[in-house]
């Protein structure tokens, strides 16, 4: 039974169940012979994608807009259960990664661009990568720590407080700082690390509060987070957009341009012009790689604006 922080509600018997689930991952999961976890893992996804749930629903609304459908045909069908493939891959291997040597991490990661990472960190600029939720940016982040460039990110405040727990050690574990989502604080560290050079790694293709930016996104409206952007208007850091997949057994990933801070404009016609930025260079890596985006929440403001209706 978890124990709950002074000032916390008891956790609920779901919250249970999903630390406990947690927890069996990264246990029996982490330890199990690859061969086997990835033929559970399969069939957990085939499985979910044949229940049809909301998540799946969503995720095939979402592959509409993607593909410029107006409704859910076979193609798209067929490219949703490739996604859910993807997305228990990504949760197999967030198991497994405390396990993966260093030698594994580099040696099946594919980037193309990383110049431009590390020539601004070497120069002592910090660097602002920005990512969808697409391949597997934990493995990412752990490339880059051992690449020699530990950086800075943010985690969800996750209930019960033992699952976000979890998650922080997982990924502190691998060599990352984590902060809590939420709060200014967050943001002042941030900036912190970029003006004295270090990389910040933000996942930033759904926003989670009220202040997001409205963008054209694959034809529609819809609401992404201030935060990259804001941070490299502040400090002068490089914001770097990166978009992930993956190729067989591989990672890949592909660093894209850099989006300037325009010259003309206040701060935050700034923000809202280079979000805009972001969300072009997101999506040119998400038509070349659909299957691999696991978005199962909204993120086009219509469906936000269904849901408070």
């Amino acid at each position: 039974m978890t124990t709950p922080r002074r000032g916390e509600a008891p956790p609920s018997l779901r919250d249970e169940v999903s630390d406990a689930a947690y927890a069996l991952g990264w246990t029996v999961v982490r330890k199990m012979p690859e061969s086997a976890a990835r033929l559970v893992f399969t069939a957990l996804s085939d499985r979910t994608w044949h229940r049809y749930g909301g998540g799946v629903r969503q995720l095939e609304r979402n592959l509409c807009r993607v593909l410029g459908k107006d409704a859910v045909d076979d193609e798209v069908r067929i490219l949703s259960k490739k996604v859910l493939r993807s997305y228990f891959r990504y949760w197999l291997e967030v198991f497994r990664l405390p396990e993966y040597d260093r030698a594994r991490i580099l040696g099946r990661m594919r980037v193309t661009g990383e110049k431009k990472i590390f020539t601004n960190l070497d120069s002592g600029r910090g660097v602002i990568l920005a990512l969808p939720h697409m391949g597997n940016y934990e493995h990412a982040g752990a490339w880059l720590v051992h690449c020699g460039y530990p950086f800075t990110t943010v985690a969800e405040r996750l209930e019960p407080a033992s699952l976000f727990d979890r998650f922080v050690e997982f990924r502190e574990g691998l060599g990352m700082e984590v902060l809590a989502h939420k709060g200014a604080s967050a943001y002042g560290r941030m900036a912190q690390r970029l003006r004295a050079g270090r990389p910040v790694c933000l996942v930033v293709d759904r926003d989670l509060t009220e202040s997001g930016i409205d963008v054209q996104f694959f034809g529609a409206t819809a609401r992404m987070p201030a935060v990259s952007a804001a941070l490299a208007v502040q400090t002068g850091a490089a914001l770097i957009p990166v978009t992930l997949w993956y190729e067989g057994e591989y990672w890949a990933a592909r660093v894209h341009e850099e989006i300037p801070v325009p010259d003309e404009g206040g701060r935050q016609e700034k923000i809202r012009a280079m979000t805009q930025d972001l969300a072009r260079a997101f999506e040119e890596g998400i038509a070349a790689h659909p299957e691999d985006w696991h978005m199962l929440q909204k993120v086009w403001v219509d469906d936000l604006e269904d849901d408070r209706g």
